[in-house]
């Protein structure tokens, strides 16, 4: 009878500590990378703010450049994107992030971050994404 105990305890802790000791980049996002030449520039993905399929935005959003090359811009170009993570039939008021290279002189390697600023019917909202760049002349 204390045998049928102990292999269910047994069972549950090594089940435990196994999982906790899974490292934390396991489950990571791998970082997306960005490859840009001289004048070119890319789209990068959508912004929107819907709540109930619906766009709940009070303008565009604004984004900040918290590091990066000099030699990238990013801006938001305006117009009705599909809110797929969401799984909305019709497309809402929004726009796509753009990053735009200028100027490029020498091969580089590069972390972006940046910040998206979003007024709401709710408030203030902000996300933020990492790319990492390469940047070619």
């Amino acid at each position: 009878m204390w045998n049928m105990r102990i292999w269910p305890i047994s069972f549950l802790v090594i089940f435990y500590f196994g999982i906790a000791s899974i490292p934390d980049g396991a489950t990571a996002r791998a970082q997306d990378r960005l490859v840009l030449k001289s004048g070119e520039s890319v789209e990068l993905h959508p912004v929107y703010f819907v709540a109930n399929c619906q766009s709940i935005m009070i303008g565009m959003p604004e984004l900040e450049i918290l590091e990066g090359p000099a030699e990238v811009t990013l801006s938001v170009k305006e117009e009705m994107v599909l809110p797929r993570r969401y799984n909305c039939a019709k497309p809402v008021k929004g726009g796509k992030v753009v990053a735009t290279a200028k100027d490029i002189k020498e091969q580089a390697q590069a972390k972006l971050t940046y910040r998206i600023n979003y007024k709401t019917k709710d408030g203030p909202r902000q996300t933020s994404r990492v790319y990492g760049v390469s940047l070619y002349p």
